[in-house]
């Protein structure tokens, strides 16, 4: 999304083929979560259900931010990688010399385009002080909340990159419009949003099924909170951007495979990395949303997380979900 003229979107409608003949088990991906120079205060995190969550004073985020989720989102970081066709990002950047990340977590993405663009100066900013201690020399973190007032000059960035925040965002237009502010002219933003309701090309899924109750209840938890998860949904993000003042804005709908199901080997490989990640952070997604919001007793959050965990790892149902 360019902030200064727009393209035709697409829609994810092409059906992804299925492989669905059994493959080994895939290895695995770890990441250093060590940080330095931290108050006391940022370190204090909430303790919930055996898990621990960013304790900002602005802003409650509902995923943990504890190594089992942080290890997830590195591989969902992987796993987006090989679905963009092994690229970390589709806007036409050329020779970024500032760059932001949002919501940058464990600050995977920040650091692999630090090392893709050496010439860049490369920000990432979260809540959490979950990022390493050792990145390269052209990357920075910076624990700040996106949703307060930016302190960064006006004009400043060349890319703004934005993503997964869903659930997360209470005004899309004031955080597009921030980063309009912020982007140099010329400059480019780019948002990956993901839905949480999984769907297939493959196997009807009727209403009651696991993934559909699944992300009602997610919706609603977004509904109450004024945070919506569906943020990805129909061309919301588009005309979300379109009202923050952004032009040529391109709106690509991509399918995500949960399982080694598709055809595609580097599909394949992203639905292997996704399925492991939804392993480490399903249940972590669940218990704040459910019980503390919602209102569910923890047995109904089990029984819905154990069909849940069965239906995902079915590779029949050949799975994936929208970004």
């Amino acid at each position: 999304m360019h902030s200064e003229s727009a393209s035709p979107e697409t829609e994810p409608n092409e059906p992804i083929l299925a492989d669905l003949i059994d493959d080994e088990d895939g290895e695995s991906i770890s990441g250093d979560m060590s940080t330095v120079s931290i108050t006391s205060s940022i370190l204090a995190y909430r303790k919930r259900y055996g898990r621990t969550y960013e304790n900002s004073q602005s802003t409650e985020y509902w995923a943990p931010n504890d190594a089992q989720q942080n290890y997830g989102l590195d591989l969902t970081h992987v796993g987006l990688f090989f679905t963009l066709g092994e690229k970390l990002f589709l806007a036409p950047v050329e020779e970024p010399k500032r760059v932001l990340d949002i919501g940058t977590g464990t600050g995977i993405w920040a650091i692999d385009f630090g090392d893709e663009h050496p010439e860049a100066e490369v920000t990432g900013t979260d809540l959490s002080p979950i990022q390493p201690a050792v990145v390269p020399p052209n990357v920075k973190f910076v624990i700040d909340d996106c949703l307060l007032d930016w302190t960064w000059p006006e004009d400043h960035f060349d890319f703004i990159h934005i993503r997964a925040m869903y659930g997360s965002v209470p005004d899309w237009v004031d955080l597009y419009s921030k980063a309009y502010t912020h982007l140099a002219p010329g400059g480019w933003i780019q948002d990956l949003e993901m839905d949480v309701k999984l769907q297939s090309d493959h196997v009807k899924l009727t209403p009651d099924h696991v993934f559909n109750v699944w992300a009602d209840a997610f919706y609603r938890a977004g509904q109450k909170m004024g945070r919506s998860f569906d943020i990805c949904k129909g061309h919301t993000m588009r005309d979300n951007l379109k009202a923050a003042g952004f032009v040529d804005i391109v709106e690509k709908k991509i399918k995500a495979p949960m399982h080694l199901w598709p055809s595609d080997q580097k599909l394949k490989r992203a639905g292997e990395l996704f399925l492991e990640a939804l392993e480490q952070s399903v249940e972590g997604y669940a218990n704040l949303l459910l019980m503390d919001l919602l209102g569910w007793y923890r047995e109904e959050v089990e029984v819905l997380l154990g069909l849940f965990r069965k239906e995902m790892r079915d590779k029949s149902k050949c799975a994936w979900v929208e970004t």
